[in-house]
């Protein structure tokens, strides 16, 4: 395996320092990893959302991977357009969430993109998302307990017929 391949194997391996089942390219995270001539590397992410607590842990282990599989030096950037989706989150990732005990998000159905600009408004009330399945049972008979679970990007649930609470990877667009 050559360097460059080398460094974008470790970095694409982080853990995701909240969720630790996952790593940050299975949830999308990871947008490129550029190795150049001068033995530096520049890894280009996208936050799942701006106020991420675990940003700079992702941004450590990055460095941290990157200088162990190669890289003289690291750069990380950001880049926020376009914003991160939990559509991103890679299907080997949802079942690792489930098995886990963590609901993953919907899949959305894929529609045609919004031409450049648009502003979309919507044609109907909207509606809460329905409920997530449990991840033990596959019960769709599960109740919201609280907004917030273990991190912020997560919600607390319960399954009626099992009665084990879980977490639920909140749907971000």
């Amino acid at each position: 395996m050559n360097r460059a391949a080398r460094i974008s194997a470790a970095v694409h391996a982080v853990p995701d320092p909240e969720i630790r089942v996952v790593t940050i390219a299975d949830l999308g995270i990871v947008r490129q990893v550029r190795t150049e001539p001068d033995g530096g590397t520049v890894v280009t992410i996208t936050p799942t959302y701006s106020g991420c607590p675990a940003m700079d842990a992702i941004r450590a282990g990055i460095r941290t991977a990157a200088l162990a599989g190669g890289a003289t030096a690291v750069r990380v950037d950001t880049q926020w357009s376009p914003p991160w989706t939990t559509d991103w989150i890679t299907p080997s990732a949802r079942a690792k969430l489930t098995a886990a005990g963590i609901a993953p998000p919907p899949r959305r159905p894929a529609g045609p993109p919004a031409p450049p600009g648009a502003r979309l408004l919507p044609l109907a009330p909207l509606r809460p998302p329905p409920a997530p399945a449990c991840p033990r049972c596959g019960s769709p008979d599960t109740t919201l307990l609280a907004r917030f679970g273990s991190t912020a990007c997560k919600a607390l649930w319960r399954c009626t017929p099992c009665r084990e609470p879980f977490d639920h990877f909140k749907e971000l667009a």
